[in-house]
């Protein structure tokens, strides 16, 4: 079943628990969103709640993806640039997908909902991602468009003795 995508959802109780959950379960299988497994819930509130500031303040957006049991299924944050001569082009933050819909095409459809979403942005040109080397993001964002535009080695310090690189990912939408 194919998810089915919403930017700026309307903010609710059951949409904040069902980001946290997803948040919380993508950190604990291993996914590289910011965390490092085990996480709780209470561990990610904090992060998830300086998010929902953000789009309060119009500083994010937030794409989630429902699946066919209405469950938030998957997510991507939006981040604009204030500096005046960065405007044409966002950050995509904290994309998931719930390990119980990984390997359905899910992400694939994730990024092109994004895509298009950024597409309907003013002045927008571009959106940038970072992720974590160590878990082959970069190959499947490649897969998907983007083009890898830079390295910084051991840049992310997962634990002691396990620094991964950290990079970042273009995806021109002209």
């Amino acid at each position: 079943m194919p998810l089915t995508f919403t930017l700026d959802p309307a903010v609710s109780p059951a949409l904040r628990d069902g980001v946290l959950g997803l948040w919380t379960d993508v950190s604990n299988a291993g996914g590289a969103v910011g965390f490092v497994a085990p996480v709780t819930r209470e561990d990610i509130r904090p992060e998830l709640v300086r998010h929902l500031v953000a789009m309060a303040e119009g500083r994010h957006r937030l794409l989630v993806g429902h699946d066919a049991a209405g469950e938030v299924a998957a997510t991507a944050f939006f981040s604009f640039n204030t500096h005046r001569l960065m405007r044409h082009w966002v950050w995509l933050y904290t994309v998931m997908v719930h390990p119980r819909h990984q390997g359905k095409g899910h992400g694939r459809d994730l990024l092109a909902a994004a895509a298009d979403a950024a597409r309907g942005f003013d002045g927008i040109d571009a959106i940038r991602l970072g992720c974590r080397g160590g878990h082959g993001l970069e190959d499947f964002y490649g897969s998907c468009g983007y083009k890898e535009v830079g390295r910084v080695p051991a840049a992310v310090r997962v634990a002691p003795g396990d620094d991964r690189d950290d990079i970042t990912m273009l995806l021109p939408l002209a």
